[in-house]
């Protein structure tokens, strides 16, 4: 009688065990989808704040700023922003560590905006911003080549020919036309090239380190390998012209939101959801350009720019969906 009890007890208590541990697998899985979902939403915040920069950028060039001065400005203002809650420790734990943070401040620094600044004065920024929204294909690209475990699937592809197909309604506004600019138009090839090994090369940086240590990296290797252009291209933006409203709050909105906070967010988003996912949002940049052109430059938003935002989304769905990324 005492054994039946006793295997009864034993029974109920593997049976409690049992549904306790339901109940923390239950909780673990939804932790982590409530991580990845905020990490899509991240990344989408992050591109929303991106697709207004060329604005601001524009602003900046008309009102007499060279390219490598915008982003030397840009870049300084995230560095001193990012010092006040970053670790204070200043290596990585080794030299290849190291390399790879030199090799983000460039791909996702000073080359890229360098490329892209100058790109946007020799020729549209259309042309550039449809170029540029090809680094998502880069990346994809690389992480077939260097990643075992990316496959090429056929939702991929589509995914990526839809969203690709978006960008170019949204951007040309129906009416396809490049205007070739082979100086121009191969600098936005640049650093849309630059992007594309960047989305990559973060996220094995994002294995190993805090998103604001790798941020505060960037900012401070991207300074450093943007000094050789003042060699050749002397400062020449005068210091009086930082008081104008135009100047000084455009160059505040791409250091302290476009670069500190964009920057930060885009490193986490990677750590939560994977190099190509994050990626892949940058197909949504033009919306929030066409945006942002309607509330400050007046521009219409016509039907077509509708039509290309919803088939720029539902890219970005498919390839989102897809197997092996």
């Amino acid at each position: 009688m005492k054994s039946k009890k006793e295997e009864q007890m034993r029974q109920q208590k593997s049976i409690a065990m049992t549904m306790v541990r339901i109940q923390n697998l239950r909780h673990i899985i939804h932790t982590k989808d409530q991580s990845k979902w905020t990490g899509h939403a991240v990344a989408i915040l992050t591109v929303a704040c991106w697709g207004g920069t060329f604005i601001n950028t524009k602003y900046l060039l008309i009102g007499g700023m060279q390219p490598h001065e915008i982003f030397f400005v840009r870049f300084l203002l995230a560095y001193l922003c990012i010092w006040f809650i970053s670790p204070r420790k200043l290596f990585c734990n080794n030299w290849k560590d190291e390399l790879t943070m030199l090799l983000l401040g460039i791909t996702g620094g000073s080359l890229y905006f360098w490329a892209e600044n100058t790109a946007v004065q020799l020729t549209f920024v259309n042309d550039v911003s449809f170029i540029i929204c090809m680094a998502p294909l880069f990346t994809i690209f690389f992480a077939t080549i260097f990643l075992k475990n990316v496959k090429v699937s056929q939702k991929l592809i589509t995914g990526s020919a839809i969203a690709l197909a978006g960008v170019a309604i949204v951007i040309f506004n129906g009416h396809f036309v490049l205007h070739l600019n082979p100086s121009g138009d191969a600098l936005a090839l640049l650093a849309s090239f630059c992007w594309g090994i960047y989305s990559l090369v973060i996220k094995r940086a994002s294995d190993r380190y805090s998103a604001t240590f790798i941020t505060r990296k960037i900012f401070f290797y991207g300074l450093v390998t943007i000094l050789p252009v003042f060699l050749f291209k002397h400062w020449s933006f005068p210091l009086r012209n930082f008081e104008k409203p135009e100047i000084w709050l455009n160059l505040l909105f791409l250091g302290v939101v476009a670069s500190f906070a964009c920057y930060l967010m885009w490193s986490w988003s990677v750590r939560k959801i994977g190099a190509l996912k994050t990626a892949n949002y940058n197909y949504l940049n033009p919306i929030s350009t066409v945006i942002f052109s309607a509330l400050f430059l007046k521009e219409p938003l016509t039907p077509i720019a509708f039509a290309g935002g919803a088939l720029i989304l539902l890219g970005v769905f498919m390839v989102n969906r897809s197997k092996g990324i």
